[in-house]
């Protein structure tokens, strides 16, 4: 069963530094940077973890102290629920 879209301006408005992103249809992104790649790649590990349990993974790139994420639930077409709590995670962890 698909989860209800909350669409990405509601979700950002709930967030510290999460935008609409622009060349995505309802998601929402961010760009994480640490003082080195182990930083990044333990909060990458960290993230992966949570995401499992939450069964919502996410779009990411990582270039050395640098995680960009995107965020959408491809099953609802849009930002839900899962999202924000994964962000919010996310945000807790880095």
């Amino acid at each position: 069963m698909s989860r209800p879209r909350i669409g990405a301006t509601v979700a950002i408005a709930q967030l510290d530094g999460w935008v609409v992103d622009p060349n995505h249809n309802d998601a929402i992104a961010k760009t994480f940077k640490f003082a080195d790649f182990n930083q990044a790649f333990g909060f990458m590990t960290r993230v992966a973890l949570m995401a499992d349990k939450l069964d919502h993974h996410p779009e990411w790139f990582n270039v050395y102290n640098r995680v960009e994420v995107l965020l959408t639930t491809h099953d609802a077409d849009g930002v839900t629920d899962l999202d924000v709590t994964l962000a919010k995670f996310m945000d807790s962890v880095a």
